[in-house]
């Protein structure tokens, strides 16, 4: 979904929000939240059946739901030696059976999965286990040779016990492997008791404006979003779901291996989303029949496939970033493929709003969660929307950060503050304006960057772009592009603007070529060093 992190808290207006503000998304029973994830996967092994294929891995590697279970009881018994209930384990693992293994595994005896982004450099991922007091991280040899962490590795490992999934195994014992058939044929027996509103899972913020912050979801927060996903979309028995996704993503966690394991589709997994060659040709082998993708990404499989490759596909759900209408096109004209768009954040776990198959609204984000509840908080400058605050089951416990670990800081009075600026139509339809950190303030006017960066994308569509502002001593802030478009012309984006009623105040005051604009692991465009690229070229004579 069209995920962002949070922005640090903003002072409302003093007059109260207006009744015509406030939006409610359709009723939800919360009895269906009052379990544990682990207890959820119990529940869909016995609702679909034990033999019924959960997870399809990268090498085509197939696992039911059955031995799913009895590998998380075997690996998880061999794990909570040394550790207690409630701590923190770290999990450093691309997207793929061994990382969904590791996350119940962990779960299932009592204690919480942290899961790391392995593409966010180390003292991110210091930061991170600090932030949580995890000084255990599950990995595997063969993950860092793949993936070149060797470097990575060894920073972490000189303050972190490494656990590697090889090692266990190789010398699992009598007793891992009893508890592995024990648990398979009674889990009561032998997996821990928590309560649904315990921690479930430690998150982290991908940090595009800031330091990344932990996220702290219960339990009942993720399986409420996944029951509401099933209130909201209807999914089908044959469904196949591809998910290329992080699962240190909320979007790949809940959306790729919560939701289709809840509903008994198999979840085929791949471990990292810039494969392009590759996942088209999966999709195809595998018959997928829903895609999960940011628009980056999606882009650059639609380019990538032949016409048959992503035939088998009912739709694509992308998130994360806007969906260019471009991208919708090219997809729908060459597949005969809807993009069905929504929008997220890891602080929701993650889905607050998506679009519907046969109720697609392009440009918007669809319509609330059931159970959710938003507000506008007015902002000057702004006319149409405002700054969207919500809550609902699936709104996180709260943040905990490296500057004060373990200590958590819950929502102000139960609203979360999204930072993004939102309009709401007469149907519910959502539609983001951009994020109020991403609005410029020239001569006392708002300008937003994703229109700056919208009107780039729509000249040159085949590249990528971004914006930051900078001070400006005349009118308070400039607009400053960055593009991998060699060729790109201020005067081209100058004659767009008048022929399209765009306003003066969104042509940047200057292009800057780069060889690549900078994306995140998630597939988001990295803000943060998009501004320092920015500042650092203004600073050159």
């Amino acid at each position: 979904m069209a995920e962002t992190t949070a922005a640090e808290p903003q002072e409302a207006p003093a007059e109260p929000v207006a009744a015509e503000h406030l939006y409610k998304g359709a009723d939800f029973d919360l009895r269906r939240t009052r379990k544990t994830v682990f207890a959820g996967l119990l529940q869909s092994r016995n609702r679909y059946g034990g033999k019924k294929v959960a997870i399809i891995d990268a090498d085509g590697r197939e696992m039911t739901y059955d031995e799913l279970i009895q590998g998380v009881f075997a690996l998880g018994h061999a794990l909570k030696a040394g550790t207690e209930p409630g701590e923190a384990v770290a999990i450093l693992m691309p997207t793929g059976i061994g990382a969904v293994i590791s996350f119940y595994a962990v779960s299932a005896y009592g204690r919480v999965p942290a899961m790391l982004n392995f593409t966010a450099g180390d003292s991110a991922l210091k930061a991170a286990c600090k932030a949580c007091q995890c000084t255990k991280i599950i990995t595997a040899h063969r993950f860092i040779e793949l993936g070149e962490l060797e470097k990575l590795e060894a920073e972490l490992a000189a303050d972190h016990t490494m656990i590697y999934l090889e090692d266990v195994r190789a010398n699992m014992t009598k007793m891992d492997k009893a508890a592995a058939v024990l648990g398979t044929i009674a889990p009561w027996a032998v997996r821990a008791w928590q309560s649904p509103d315990s921690p479930a899972v430690y998150l982290f913020t991908s940090g595009t404006e800031g330091e990344p912050k932990g996220v702290v979801l219960s339990h009942a927060n993720l399986l409420a979003n996944v029951e509401q996903v099933r209130d909201h979309i209807t999914l089908l028995p044959t469904d196949i779901l591809f998910n290329p996704m992080p699962t240190f993503h909320c979007f790949g966690l809940t959306g790729g291996v919560l939701l289709p394991l809840g509903f008994g589709i198999p979840a085929v997994c791949h471990p990292t989303p810039l494969q392009a060659k590759t996942i088209v040709k999966r999709v195809a082998e595998t018959k997928s029949t829903i895609l999960f993708a940011t628009d980056t990404f999606m882009s650059q499989y639609s380019r990538a496939a032949n016409d048959e490759d992503l035939k088998s596909l009912r739709f694509a759900v992308c998130g994360a970033e806007r969906v260019k209408d471009e991208t919708r096109s090219t997809v729908r004209r060459r597949f005969n493929l809807d993009i069905i768009e929504g929008y997220g954040l890891t602080e929701a776990a993650p889905v607050l709003s998506v679009n519907q198959p046969g109720n697609n609204k392009p440009g918007t984000v669809g319509q609330l969660m059931a159970g959710c509840e938003a507000k506008l908080i007015p902002v000057p400058g702004i006319e149409d929307g405002g700054q969207l605050h919500f809550r609902g089951p699936n709104l996180m416990q709260g943040y905990i950060r490296a500057s004060n670990p373990g200590v958590l800081e819950p929502p102000a009075e139960g609203w979360h503050d999204t930072g993004d600026i939102v309009s709401i139509d007469d149907q519910g339809f959502l539609r983001i304006r951009g994020r109020i950190k991403r609005f410029a303030k020239i001569g006392g006017e708002m300008v937003s960057l994703a229109v700056v960066e919208n009107c780039a994308n729509s000249l040159w569509p085949e590249n990528s772009h971004a914006a930051a502002t900078l001070p400006d001593k005349r009118k308070g802030e400039q607009v400053i592009l960055i593009t991998d478009y060699a060729k790109a012309d201020r005067a081209d984006l100058v004659a767009f603007a008048k022929n399209h009623g765009v306003t003066d105040l969104a042509i940047p005051k200057k292009i800057i070529q780069v060889a690549e604009v900078p994306v995140l692991g998630t597939g988001k465009t990295d803000y943060g060093r998009v501004t320092a690229i920015v500042k650092e070229a203004m600073e050159k004579p």
